[in-house]
């Protein structure tokens, strides 16, 4: 309780140097919560973007199928496990679909195709395929004779809305898969590779077209929550209980996408790393000065007995009442201002498109982390800043310090 005294009298004598000290530790907090909240919720929304238009966020396969994809490697009975999904509140949307190669042709030209059976109305609510079609429409029934392609695979073509396509494949049975679709719509994804590749049927007519049955090569998933994919394909691969079935969070069906926001994110933590060393520079210069100015202080502490360890308590205990108190200011003015950012964000002026992820406004987050690693790091450094000028107090010779003063 002494030293806890003292420490409160000394922080309240040097007022200016005091507002000084907390003002640098306060700003540097509150920068590091703002730039953390802005970081996770600008990755977080490309992540979105790119899961939520393509992939989903979970994705259920044949156990072998991501390895070695293949039409034999299917989810037997999808119905079951939609039944599963559809009972688990924290899935928003799934969607099943076929994959197959094939050759899509039209007149005298064809070209190599990537065959897509979706579910349009699934497939829409899912990952918002009806969205990506710019030319015509979506496709009609799951039963339909229709066809979606890609923008570039229509113009490699030369096939217009209304003209039938001809796709030849290999059904599951062995035999020869060929028929005429009609061309409906034309697909722009945003990635000239899909688009130049990829043909979408009907679910029911791709599954008849390939002689599938009920059976699906992918179902998607869409979750409520982002941050909670790896937990929540635990948790459905534990209700489905199928040794059968793989339960795939996007970080690993879509691995090389993760790893590149990895790497990216690693320069935020070069920005953090600065931002506390100007935070730990500041706090050592100022309790640095402050024990130079206290030197007959100690003096006088230790010519009546007081021992140098409680000394270096008295001023490490300084920073930390003061570290505290900067930091909960630093915290009320950082969670302003990424609130702000949350709710409406910075609008980016226009639209802009990337890789077929549309952006509009760049928003913040608010969440636990974006406090608790600046509360960390900057509570370490004060600490450990201080201990200098707190073993430098405690090695005071009384005598010489009186001489002095």
């Amino acid at each position: 309780m002494f030293l806890l005294r003292m420490a409160f009298r000394n922080i309240f004598r040097q007022k200016r140097r005091t507002i000084i000290t907390g003002s640098s530790i306060v700003g540097g907090f509150a920068l590091a919560v703002i730039f953390i909240g802005w970081a996770d919720g600008s990755y977080n929304g490309i992540i979105d973007q790119f899961t939520r238009t393509r992939l989903g966020h979970i994705q259920i396969h044949e156990r072998a199928y991501l390895d070695r994809p293949s039409l034999y490697r299917t989810v037997d009975d999808p119905a079951a496990v939609g039944a599963v999904l559809d009972g688990m509140g924290e899935v928003e949307s799934w969607a099943p679909r076929v994959y197959a190669a094939g050759l899509a042709g039209f007149g005298d030209k064809s070209a190599g195709a990537r065959i897509v059976g979706i579910d349009p109305r699934r497939e829409s609510r899912t990952t918002r395929f009806d969205r990506t079609i710019v030319e015509g429409r979506a496709l009609g029934g799951p039963e339909a004779r229709e066809a979606v392609l890609g923008r570039g695979l229509a113009e490699i073509l030369g096939a217009d809305l209304g003209d039938e396509i001809v796709l030849l494949s290999q059904g599951a049975d062995g035999s020869i898969a060929e028929d005429l679709f009609t061309l409906v719509g034309v697909a722009s994804s945003g990635d000239d590779m899909t688009d130049r590749t990829t043909c979408y049927l009907p679910l029911a007519t791709a599954q008849e077209y390939f002689v599938l049955g009920d059976k699906v090569h992918e179902i998607a998933i869409v979750v409520t929550r982002l941050s909670r994919v790896r937990d929540l394909s635990e948790d459905i691969a534990a209700e489905l209980a199928d040794p059968d079935l793989s339960v795939a969070p996007w970080q690993v069906f879509a691995k090389s996408f993760y790893d590149a926001m990895q790497a990216d994110k690693a320069g935020m933590w070069v920005i953090l790393v600065v931002v506390v060393i100007i935070v730990a520079v500041g706090v050592l210069n100022t309790v640095l000065m402050a024990v130079l100015e206290r030197r007959r202080e100690y003096g006088l502490l230790k010519a009546i007995g007081t021992r140098a360890g409680r000394i270096v308590r008295l001023v490490v205990l300084e920073v930390l009442i003061l570290s505290a108190a900067a930091m909960v200011l630093g915290a009320g003015i950082g969670l302003g201002v990424n609130a702000v950012l949350a709710g409406h964000g910075i609008s980016l002026g226009s639209e802009f498109t990337y890789g077929g992820m549309v952006f509009d406004t760049m928003r913040s987050e608010i969440n636990l982390r974006s406090f608790a690693i600046p509360a960390v790091t900057v509570f370490v450094a004060a600490v450990l800043v201080s201990l200098f000028p707190a073993l430098k107090a405690s090695r005071t010779e009384p005598a010489q310090t009186m001489r002095m003063h």
